[in-house]
């Protein structure tokens, strides 16, 4: 009952916000799809750019979307609204709480990406996208949303997240295999790249849209960071730290 409550509570977030999240879910994946995709017309691995550009942009869609939907409200309500005293003397068990924060940034940021597959459907790029890739969506948004619940418990004020977001988000929406493939990096860098989670998410999303095989390895990659990101989360509540 406690991850029902904690998603009965972002629902209603979603539901007063619907206009600002869904524009806020367009502009700048619209953006990138206008300047990259029809700015640049050229071709990646024998295809047409836009093709290797759509399912990277609905990763760091879901990516952006599942981050920003946790760790600023969440940073908000332990700083300023000390909401966290109530959790900490509610029935609600204390996972059931952290659990219910990474599944409902995982919808807010598989419905992002949702709404990009929506705008981009009536282009003729030949892509599908079917069930195996929003699992694919949410699982990498449910990653993020553990990364927003452990920066939400990191940051000292209001405006340690965007930060934050500057030096670790915003690199990795550049660099994580979204506009370019990170084949073309150096050695070293490469392989450290292509270890990140957003890497793994537009690799894993490319393949299955154009209809070629692809490894569950990055799956299990997936996993791997949100059991560890999932654990600290855990940790910050269980030893009461930042709280």
């Amino acid at each position: 009952m406690g991850i029902v409550t904690i998603l009965w509570e972002k629902w209603v977030e979603f539901r007063r916000d619907f206009y600002k999240i869904t524009l806020a879910a367009m502009i700048a994946p619209l953006m990138y799809l206008v300047v990259f995709g029809f700015g640049i017309q050229t071709t990646s691995h024998g295809e047409p750019y836009l093709n290797f550009l759509i399912p990277g942009v609905v990763a760091l869609t879901t990516m952006n979307g599942s981050f920003n939907a946790i760790a600023q409200n969440l940073n908000v309500q332990r700083l300023y609204e000390k909401a966290f005293d109530q959790v900490m003397i509610s029935p609600t068990p204390l996972w059931q709480f952290i659990l219910g924060q990474i599944i409902g940034g995982s919808l807010r940021g598989l419905y992002a990406g949702g709404v990009i597959l929506l705008l981009v459907a009536p282009i003729p790029t030949g892509l599908t996208f079917n069930g195996l890739s929003f699992a694919i969506m949410f699982l990498n948004g449910a990653v993020f949303s553990a990364v927003g619940v452990v920066v939400s418990f990191l940051a000292k004020n209001h405006a340690d997240v965007p930060r934050f977001s500057n030096y670790i988000i915003m690199p990795m929406a550049y660099l994580c295999n979204t506009f370019f493939s990170t084949d073309r990096m150096p050695s070293g860098l490469r392989e450290f790249v292509s270890a990140l989670p957003l890497s793994q998410t537009s690799g894993m999303l490319r393949s299955i849209a154009s209809g070629e095989s692809w490894s569950g390895i990055g799956v299990l990659i997936l996993l791997a960071y949100l059991a560890v990101f999932t654990g600290i989360s855990f940790g910050f509540v269980y030893k009461k730290q930042n709280m």
